[in-house]
Parts: structure tokens; C-alpha cells; sequence
């Protein structure tokens, strides 16, 4: 889905164009800009602090410092000595994060009310007292976490196409040829010297913007700013560089070899910088070329000429700069050349012709959907603080999304038109992923291309007009430390109410009234666990060809009529449950109801349809990611292939299965499973029961069940293993392991499911977690360990995930090792631990619950799990009645009871012999299938 670059999230809504953030903005004497906005339907405080400095400002050797001074900043300050998480962690924060990007640094929370002060404290002491606290352990330790950053991301299939597009689009001296993410020998060579020269240059107060969105006042944020801030000095002046847009003169193509599944293409033109007219343009060509299944280019490439799997295109400006993408994934065999032409043709046909009316109509409403769903959640990544820092750091103007939408709206097909000819008919850069030992069948289009030389007529950066800054007396002892946060706000959770149809289908409401839009779901009791004796992957191909046709319209006048609707439907299988939703907006839900019910009751599960949406090449995919790859193979070692779930936790069955599934066996699980006496309807929205229950009445109330009753699934209970046992998929050349670690716990519906689920926060759920605190902070071999409770009506699986360097991969199952025989035995977790995970859940709960999204979530749990209807508001009280001894009993009860199951895809000519050194257990070397391979 296309980005839009005006500050909007992905559509799901619709409202006028006009839809506006009202907001005040003031400058602070030293120079820190200030923009804060009130919204008080939760009793939280979205919390940004922008800083105008991203991998744009790096000098030649310094790839990479913006993003490892962003990690720096979370290593402690001078007044708070240890992780920056761990306040914030107590005090319940949620969308906590920090990001940088080419032009921008920014560090983001959402935090309860009470906790506005403790926040502004930690923002300011960093901003203002940070050198004192960064010596030489915590420069080698937050190098360490990048530099595995860096591997884990190109250890993914296809991890190295971002370097290869960026070196071969922008000229050798353009700001943006180098990635964000930086250079291994770089980091490598940053001193203490550099690190802290950077901060000096950047971090200053008049570089940076704080952003306040939420239940705040003007009044108190402007206090609350001076009070933090006002002492912090300005900083140097910061030079900008200035946008500087260079396409290419005539395409070129490039190519990769990777461990890949099947081919992959992406096109990219350079495009227009944020704030020009034609990026917004430009946005909509996108939107009309490669947005959607009625898309121009996935009816030709997908549909018509059965090219490849999918298609999509996406524009995205930058400060400088932007790009337009085309890319193109699972390309079917020997079909490269084939598609290079139907790219140029349908390419050339949009710049020739433009738009139709009703093409760009439609991607209008996208972009007014997008617009009003990002006004629901403060804070986050997509939310109103996003939109009002990004505006004012990147335009002086924290509402030009608005200026962007109301281009948008202006738009005419001859605009776009011309905007696309501006753009799209210079050159660019193809780039093809090849699975490593094929040859391409485009022959001498593959000569290798080194990247782009040094251009003529780059820019000199502009200083910013000469100003006098001041700062005022500190109004803080920062001797005292953090401040503590003692209150905290309540939940409020809406009320669940209930009625039924005429047909006996049971309604449960949750009343939400943020926007006008209603959410809509429809829950049956199949899921993944429904496959045992069918066709395996047979629950998720029936959800996934349900979003195509139905009875009397085909795939694209379904989705035709969505976005002419602005209704957002979907069909999803998990592992004990499918379920399609709606978000529909209020004044056409009705006919968005009609069109939904129709998916749902109707599907048409067509040849053409199984067969184009039905491969074997998601699973090869699957199989080419370390992390899917090694879900794929542990359930079924953990549980036994006989068990509902002792199949790939992906759902996506394997190739024989899902080559052999036909119309015949989707419509068989549709008829079994999918029925109405075997569901739920959930809605939450800007309705009441009077208004819903008589419109999900006329398009539901006379559906009938058929008469077989509805099957049983037999998940039952499996003995746990008594012994470890590691099992090693071969990655040649990885530059990580990636390990997965299983135990069974109890089912989500147990007793002791809450006393569980705060144990393993403490244990490995948490980013202050001890698994996370060893194997990245202290060890520094991973960007991130840690254990996860996978919610299931049967025994549900504790899942340990650890992707390190290789040559730390014994080192790492060793320590993993040690933490578990730690917590079952010389090292309990404390009081302590479990009281800051309890706090912490109690305390982020004001925050969980900004969306419609967000409530029919819960609802979904609540009806998944047989919990009361009012179990949100009773959570609180029921976590804080958990006693440290009954949270630590109820882990130890796990990890003692039974043996660990290991998955460890690597280079096995690396780790093999490490990891069978360590006399875990059994050790056997399987193939990407999960079968056992010969002894060697």
C-alpha cells in the first residue's frame, strides 16, 4: 500500500478532504519548537521529540552514525544511569520507539497522564545531559546491537536490494546513495570523539520539535516545555541541504543472487521531494498503477498475462528527493522479458492516456480513508503526533498533510496525467533477485553496472537565518532523579452488549464513538487446527480465495465496489480461528454490509481463482526466511504430527497440499465451518444495538446452517518432551542464526494463564526482559531475544526467538540454556521483576485502547477464550492479585517439566559442530521440508 507522504495511514475511512488536527505551536527562547494538540478521549499523552538530522547529514566514511547515535540515546543519560526502557517500561508506556530515516531522527512514546511528567524529564535529560553518559562500553554495545541489526535484515530474503537500488539510482554525491542502516567498517571506525560530535552538531534544542498530542492543555504544555527544556542550549547552527532531484537518463538493469524462492523485480524512477505538487500526483499515478487487485498493473501482470504472484507500485518522497517503485514478486519462470514489456506498456498507456475519471475518483477516497483513520490514535507510527512533527520538521507547517489532500482532491486526470510524463517516461532502474545458481533469461541486459558516479550541480546547504537564543534557569533537580510517577489513571473499557438475530447468531457490541465509521466482525470456531484430516493448509486457502469472488461478482467488481464504498473487508484464518471483517463507514454501511455478507455467504471459490491466488510459491518463500522457515518446522517436532498443531504455524500447509487443493475442498471446509451456527458477530463502532441489529438482520438473519453438525477438532493433550533435542536447517553463507526455541504451556483459557503471561514478561516479553538484557545489551550478539506466549485454546506453545551472529550461535543456545535453568532453579524471578511487569501491564492499558481496531481485538480474545464479557475492566484487579511466588510457580512449572525443542537455521558448516558440542541432547540435520537428513 502506498505511503502517503502528507501524514496519512493506510485507508480504511472516508470524511471530507478538509479533515483537520487542531493544534498550537510556539518556540521556546532557546529555540525548540513546540507543537501540542488536545485530545482527551483517553487519559494518555502521545510524547515526540524530532531531531532535523537523518543519514542525509553523514560526511563521506560516517555511514550509518545517525542511526547509531538513535541507539545511543536509549543507553542512559547523565541524571539516569542504565536503559532508558526501564521507566517507561514501569510507568506503562506503549508505541514506544525511536526511527531515523534519510532527514529525520525522532523518539516516540504514549504514556498515561500522570506519567506526562516522567516522560518530559527522560526527553530533556537525554537532549540536555547525555555526554557525561556515553563512554566507550556503551558505544561498543550499542555498535554491537547495529552491526547484527544490519545482519538480521540481510539474512532476509532479498536483504541486500535497498543497497543495490540506492547505489545505482542517486549520484555518488547525493545525500541519500547510502542506507540508513550505515557501514559495518564505518561503525566500526566511530570513536568516542565522533559519536560525541554528532550529538553537539544535532542534538542541539533549536534543531529539535516536541510534539504533545493527547490529553494535555496548551497551557500545561507550554509550562511543562519551559520547565523541562528551557535550559537545554541551542546548538550550533545545522546547515540544510537542499532537495536536489537527479533521474536517471535512460534505464539500466542490474541483478542479485540471493537465497530466494523465486525471482523478484522492482522498477524505480527518482520522483519529486515532499512538497511538491507532483509527488502528490504522483501518489495517486501509484495508487491507480499498483494499489489495488483493479490496479492497472496487477489486472495485466497477475491477472491477464499470469506473469507473477503480485504486483505493486509505490511513491515516496523524501526531503530531498523521492522515488517511484514498481515491484514485482514470485515472477513465474522464464517469464523476465515477457514482463519487462508489460511494465513498458502499461507504463506508457498511463503516461500517454492518464486516468479514467472513475480510477482517480476512487484513489481519491483512498487517500480522504487515509486521512480520517490516522486522526483515531494519538501517538504510534501513523498517528496525529506523526503527522504534526513530520509537517512542521519537514515543512515548517505541521498541517501539510492538508495541503497535500487538498492537492489531491484537486487533481485532475490531466494532471496526473502530466505528472506521470514528467517522471515516468526518464529512466530507471530495474533490479532483478535471482535465486542463487539460475541464470536470467534477459541475456546481455545483465552486464554488471557499478553504481552511479558523482553528478554536476549539487547544491550548496543553506544556513538558517542568524538568531539570538537564550536559555532560561533550569526549573529541575536533576539530583533527584526521575521523577516518580505514583497515580495512574483508570480503564474505562466500553461495555459489551448483546442481542441475537432471528437466525440465532449472537451480536456483541462494544459502542465506540472516535469516528464515524463501525467495525465489523464475524468469528467462527475453525482455524488452522480445522485442517487435520483435510488437505493441509486447506483453513487458510479457503480464507484467502473467500477475498476474491463471490456468486455474482467477479474478483474485480468486488473490489471494484469496495473502494467505491470506502469499505475495507478481509478473511483470515489463526490457528483456532477464521474470521472476516468489515470496517465500513457509517453513512454507507449498509450496502457495505450487503457487499460483506455476500463475501461471506457466498464465495465462489472460481477455478481461475484457487489457481492464481493457490501456489507452491508462498511456501517456497516461506522456506527461503530464516524466522518463517524455522515456524514452519518447531510446531511439528513440539507437538507430533498427528496434533491439530503439529503443523507450520504459517498455515500455508506445504507444496504437495496445496497443489492438490481444489474448489471442491474449499467449498466442503466453507459449508463445515464457516456457518451460522458456528459463529459470532462483533461490532464495534459509532453505532448502538438499536441501529446494528436490524441492519445485520436483513443481510444475515435468514442465512441457514446445513444440516451436518458442525465438526469437532481434536486438540489433545500432548506429553512433553523429558529431553532437549536440537534440530539444524543449513543456511550456507548466513551471516545469523536464526534460533527458535519451543515448550508447551498451558492453554490460554487455564487458571494460570495470567500468572504465566507476567512471568514470561519478566522472563523474555519485555525489552528490559533478562533473556533481551543478556543476549543484546550485555552480550551484544543479537538486536533482540526473546519468549513469546502464542495464545491457543489447547496447549499453546513458548516460543524462545534469538537471531544472532553465527559464530554466536552455541554461545547463544548456551546462555538461553542458562537463563532457563536459572529461573526454574538457583535464580527465581524477584518481587521485583514481577511487580514492574505487573505495573507495567496495568499501567499501559489507558493506552491499548485508542482504536475501534483496538476494542474489537480484545472482543475477538474475549469470545476466543470463553472470558467474561467485562474481563478489560476486571484485568487490573486481577494482575494486580497476582503474587510474585504464583507468577514464578507457574514458569518454573513450564521450563521444569520438560525438555527444550531447538531450531536453529544457519550455516550448518559453521555452527554444526559448536552446537553438538554443547550435549543439549539428540541432534539431527533436517531439510527445509523437515525431514531428517542422512548421517554424514
Amino acid at each position: 500500500m502506498t505511503e502517503l507522504a502528507f501524514g496519512a495511514a493506510p485507508p480504511s475511512t472516508t470524511t471530507q478532504s478538509n479533515a483537520t488536527i487542531p493544534y498550537t505551536r510556539f518556540t521556546l527562547p532557546n529555540g525548540l519548537t513546540v507543537v501540542v494538540s488536545e485530545d482527551h478521549k483517553a487519559p494518555v499523552v502521545a510524547v515526540g521529540v524530532w531531531y532535523h538530522t537523518g543519514a542525509a547529514d553523514e560526511p563521506a566514511g560516517k555511514a550509518g552514525f545517525a542511526h547509531l547515535y538513535e541507539h545511543l540515546m536509549f543507553s542512559g543519560s547523565e541524571n539516569h544511569k542504565g536503559s532508558y526502557f526501564a521507566p517507561f517500561e514501569r510507568a506503562g508506556a506503549t508505541d514506544q520507539n525511536g526511527a531515523t530515516s534519510f532527514d529525520v531522527t525522532r523518539y516516540y512514546e504514549t504514556v498515561p497522564t500522570t506519567a506526562l511528567d516522567m516522560a518530559l524529564w527522560m526527553e530533556s535529560d537525554r537532549m540536555g545531559h547525555l555526554l557525561g553518559a556515553i563512554g566507550q562500553h556503551e558505544l561498543d554495545t550499542q555498535r554491537g546491537v547495529v552491526e547484527n541489526e544490519k545482519r538480521q535484515g540481510e539474512n532476509e530474503p532479498g536483504g541486500h536490494v535497498l543497497e543495490d537500488v540506492l547505489n545505482h539510482i542517486w549520484p555518488a554525491n547525493h545525500a541519500y546513495q547510502h542506507g540508513v542502516i550505515g557501514s559495518v567498517p564505518n561503525l566500526d571506525a566511530a570513536s568516542l570523539a565522533d559519536v560525541k560530535q554528532w550529538f553537539r552538531q544535532y542534538y542541539g534544542a533549536a534543531n529539535a520539535t516536541l510534539v504533545l498530542v493527547g490529553d494535555i492543555t496548551e497551557a500545561q504544555a507550554r509550562a511543562k516545555a519551559a520547565q523541562y527544556f528551557g535550559d537545554i542550549p541551542a546548538g550550533p547552527p545545522v546547515p540544510r541541504q537542499q532537495p536536489w532531484v537527479t533521474p536517471l537518463a535512460q534505464t539500466q538493469y542490474g541483478v542479485q543472487y540471493d537465497q530466494v524462492a523465486n525471482p523478484s523485480v522492482s522498477r524505480t524512477w527518482v520522483a519529486p521531494q515532499v512538497g511538491a505538487d507532483d509527488s502528490v500526483l504522483l501518489q495517486l499515478a501509484a495508487m491507480i498503477l499498483g494499489g489495488e487487485k483493479t490496479s492497472r498493473l496487477y489486472q495485466r501482470i497477475v491477472y491477464r498475462d499470469k506473469l507473477a504472484d503480485s504486483v505493486g507500485a509505490n511513491s515516496t518522497p523524501y526531503a530531498l528527493a523521492g522515488t517511484f517503485t514498481i515491484s514485482v514478486d514470485s515472477v513465474h519462470p522464464g517469464k523476465l522479458r515477457a514482463l519487462d514489456a508489460a511494465i513498458d506498456n502499461e507504463v506508457k498507456r498511463f503516461v500517454d492516456a492518464g486516468p479514467t475519471p472513475d480510477e482517480l475518483e476512487r484513489a481519491k477516497l483512498a487517500v480522504r480513508l487515509a486521512i480520517l483513520k490516522s486522526l483515531e490514535n494519538v501517538g504510534g507510527n501513523s498517528g496525529k503526533l506523526r503527522i504534526l512533527a513530520d509537517g512542521q520538521v519537514l515543512r515548517n507547517d505541521p498541517l501539510a498533510y492538508a495541503k497535500g489532500a487538498a492537492i489531491a482532491e484537486a487533481a485532475t486526470p490531466a494532471s496526473v496525467k502530466a505528472a506521470a510524463a514528467r517522471w515516468l517516461s526518464k529512466g530507471s532502474y530495474v533490479l532483478t533477485v535471482l535465486p542463487a545458481n539460475t541464470k536470467p533469461d534477459r541475456g546481455e541486459q545483465f552486464a554488471k553496472i557499478p553504481p552511479r558516479g558523482a553528478a554536476e550541480g549539487h547544491p550548496a546547504p543553506q544556513m538558517p537565518p542568524a538568531r539570538a537564543y537564550v536559555t532560561e534557569k533550569s526549573q529541575v533537580d536533576r539530583s533527584k532523579g526521575v521523577p516518580p510517577v505514583t497515580t495512574f489513571p483508570g480503564l474505562k473499557f466500553p461495555a459489551l452488549e448483546h442481542a441475537r438475530l432471528s437466525n440465532g447468531i449472537e451480536v456483541v457490541l462494544a459502542q465506540w464513538h472516535a469516528i464515524p465509521v463501525t467495525h465489523v466482525q464475524l468469528l467462527f470456531d475453525a482455524g488452522f487446527a480445522a485442517d487435520q484430516g483435510r488437505k493441509l493448509g486447506t483453513a487458510n486457502a479457503t480464507a484467502i480465495v473467500m477475498n476474491e469472488s463471490t456468486h455474482d461478482l467477479d474478483a474485480m467488481a468486488v473490489d471494484r465496489l469496495k473502494q467505491q464504498l470506502g469499505a475495507v473487508t478481509n478473511v483470515n484464518c489463526g490457528l483456532d480461528a477464521c474470521w472476516a471483517s468489515l470496517d465500513a463507514l457509517n453513512d454507507r454501511l449498509q450496502p457495505s454490509l450487503a457487499l460483506f455478507a455476500d463475501i461471506v455467504r457466498n464465495p465462489a471459490f472460481k477455478a481461475e481463482d484457487v489457481k492464481r491466488q493457490l501456489n507452491a510459491s508462498d511456501i517456497e518463500a516461506e522456506k527461503s526466511d530464516p524466522n518463517a522457515l524455522a515456524l514452519r518446522t518447531l510446531p511439528v517436532q513440539l507437538y507430533g504430527k498427528q496434533h491439530a498443531y503439529g503443523i507450520p504455524f504459517t498455515g500455508s500447509g506445504t507444496e504437495a497440499s496445496v497443489e492438490s487443493i481444489q474448489p471442491s475442498d474449499l467449498k466442503a471446509f466453507h459449508r463445515d465451518w464457516m456457518r451460522p451456527d458456528n459463529v459470532k458477530i462483533l461490532v464495534a463502532g459509532d453505532t448502538t444495538l438499536k441501529q446494528i441489529v436490524p441492519q445485520l438482520e436483513a443481510v444475515f438473519g435468514d442465512w441457514k446452517a446445513p444440516h451436518s453438525p458442525v465438526p469437532k477438532k481434536n486438540i489433545a493433550p500432548v506429553t512433553p518432551q523429558t529431553r532437549a533435542r536440537v534440530f539444524l536447517i543449513d543456511r550456507p553463507g548466513a551471516g545469523q542464526s536464526m534460533i527458535l526455541a519451543g515448550l508447551l504451556a498451558p492453554s490460554s483459557k487455564s487458571a494460570q494463564a495470567l500468572q504465566l503471561e507476567l512471568a514470561n514478561d519478566a522472563f523474555g516479553g519485555t525489552f528490559m526482559s533478562r533473556l533481551n538484557m543478556n543476549l543484546r545489551e550485555n552480550k551484544r550478539w543479537s538486536y533482540g531475544a526473546n519468549s513469546d506466549l502464542v495464545d491457543a485454546v489447547g496447549q499453546r506453545p513458548l516460543f524462545i526467538t534469538a537471531p544472532v551472529q553465527t559464530d554466536k550461535t552455541a554461545d547463544a543456545m548456551r546462555e538461553i540454556v542458562k537463563e532457563l535453568s536459572d529461573v526454574a532453579g538457583p535464580r527465581p524471578l524477584t518481587a521485583q521483576e514481577i511487580e514492574n511487569v505487573k505495573a507495567s501491564t496495568v499501567r499501559s492499558m489507558p493506552g491499548q485502547f485508542q482504536t475501534g481496531s483496538d476494542v474489537l481485538d480484545a472482543m475477538q480474545s474475549i469470545a476466543q477464550y470463553d472470558r467474561p464479557a467485562d474481563y478489560v475492566n476486571q484485568l487490573k484487579a486481577q494482575v494486580e492479585g497476582v503474587t510474585p511466588a504464583q507468577a514464578q510457580s507457574a514458569l518454573a512449572e513450564v521450563v521444569r517439566a520438560q525438555g527444550v525443542t531447538w531450531v536453529i537455521v544457519g550455516d550448518l558448516k559453521t555452527i554444526e559442530k559448536p552446537v553438538r558440542a554443547l550435549n543439549l541432547g539428540d541432534v539431527k540435520v533436517l531439510d527445509a521440508d523437515g525431514n531428517v537428513m542422512p548421517s554424514r
